[in-house]
């Protein structure tokens, strides 16, 4: 049985896609338009709803007010420009979903070895509150959640979007049981970089080849020193070569084989990989969701290549 035959296990919600202002340059349609672009692959769906992440864990890792202010869609102009966008009640309703579905996506891989969020991976926001399209950080929430009520005794952020994700690493500054690695461009957006435990800054251009080369070791180096149980991965497809905010060149052959080693070496691990959308933008949100489509089959993909490995070895094959 291929990957493709079996169902891939997907947290989405509906409401991942809140309408934006008419014209707005962020991709909102394309969290609608992954299931259709996923159907069209051929690959099979088991859908799990996420649920509306409770507002005390928003408040453990980022500032209460400014929660409150996004829960009551009363955040002020000034904030929202940092944002990006307005956040209306769907806006803030949306940011619960996807925290929820970033946890539920970790609870199952804990138990089964794999899921993925159809969403996710807001890793600007940081602890005083959103910027750059992350009106909270649901890698944050949900890590910190899953550790503080026993799921995970250590925790991995893998980080492969085009940007660092600064937030994630100032909330989780100092930790010893949450571990952020970023692989990103340096001269990218944001100007001013937050440290996280483990830093890649690539120069523009960078390829597959050089871009592997430089995730590898560096991912290899973590899993064996800390030993997580769960590894949260920000899977962007922005580091794609077309992308509209990106400076690196990966094909789309690139990004599958990034996917498939970051699922080789959690699998070698022995720990489970809960995977997120991440960054991708571009004119025409379809091919972004295409995008993004194959970069979760390519990561289902190994993970399925890897068990059925591990049974074949088990079988004395």
């Amino acid at each position: 049985m291929t990957a493709t035959d079996r169902t891939l296990p997907l947290f989405h919600h509906a409401d991942y896609a809140p309408p934006l202002p008419p014209g707005h340059r962020f991709p909102m349609s394309k969290y609608a338009l992954l299931l259709p672009e996923l159907a069209a692959a051929g690959q099979q769906v088991a859908l799990h709803a996420p649920d509306l992440m409770p507002v005390e864990w928003l408040h453990a890792v980022h500032d209460p007010a400014y929660v409150d202010a996004v829960i009551a869609a009363a955040v002020p102009p000034a904030v929202e420009r940092r944002i990006g966008f307005p956040v209306t009640p769907a806006v803030a309703r949306r940011t619960r979903l996807v925290a929820g579905g970033t946890h539920g996506a970790a609870l199952h891989a804990l138990a089964y070895g794999w899921a993925a969020n159809g969403a996710g991976g807001s890793h600007h926001a940081g602890p005083d509150g959103g910027a750059g399209y992350c009106v909270t950080n649901d890698l944050a929430i949900a890590a910190n959640r899953l550790v503080t009520e026993g799921q995970a005794r250590c925790i991995l952020i893998v980080d492969c979007d085009v940007h660092q994700g600064d937030g994630t690493a100032r909330i989780m500054a100092g930790r010893a049981d949450i571990i952020t690695l970023s692989i990103h461009a340096d001269k990218n957006f944001p100007t001013r970089k937050a440290q996280s435990h483990h830093d890649i800054a690539l120069p523009d251009g960078t390829g597959d080849a050089d871009y592997l080369a430089a995730l590898e070791p560096a991912l290899a180096a973590l899993l064996a020193r800390h030993r997580p149980q769960l590894v949260l991965h920000q899977a962007g497809v922005d580091p794609h070569r077309d992308d509209r905010l990106g400076r690196l060149a990966l094909s789309d052959a690139g990004l599958a084989a990034r996917e498939a080693l970051v699922a080789r070496a959690v699998q070698r691990a022995g720990a489970a990989l809960a995977v997120t959308l991440g960054g991708g933008y571009g004119d025409d949100p379809a091919v972004i969701a295409r995008r993004h489509a194959a970069a979760i089959r390519a990561s289902w993909q190994a993970w399925c290549a890897g068990e059925d490995a591990i049974a074949a070895r088990n079988r004395g094959e």
